[in-house]
């Protein structure tokens, strides 16, 4: 259960770059309303990943939980944002991935 905590912890990771993102090209009250976001699943993120670590080690949980971040807000930027999805950058990402799993099957 607590591994199922850290990918909805990492996934708010995403929201919460995602949401700053979006704050960045707004104005006035969407972009408050973006901020308001930002912070809502900054406050759940870092609520759930101090759940998972009473369980998972810490030396773990964490690149999980930034992996899960890092790869998400890539993902969002390419298909939201308009961010270049060119073959290095799409090649790095998918080592993070690999990275991410191989951290979970040695853990």
């Amino acid at each position: 259960m607590d591994w199922m905590i850290l990918i909805v912890a990492g996934l708010f990771e995403t929201g919460f770059a995602f949401c700053l993102g979006k704050a960045k090209e707004m104005t006035g009250t969407e972009h408050w309303l973006w901020m308001g976001g930002f912070l809502a699943c900054l406050t759940l993120s870092m609520l759930l990943l101090a759940k998972a670590v009473q369980t998972i080690p810490i030396g773990t949980a964490y690149p999980v939980w930034t992996g899960i971040g890092a790869v998400g807000t890539v993902v969002a930027g390419i298909l939201f944002l308009h961010d270049p999805a060119s073959f290095w950058r799409l090649f790095f990402i998918t080592t993070l991935i690999i990275s991410v799993v191989g951290l979970k099957m040695v853990s």
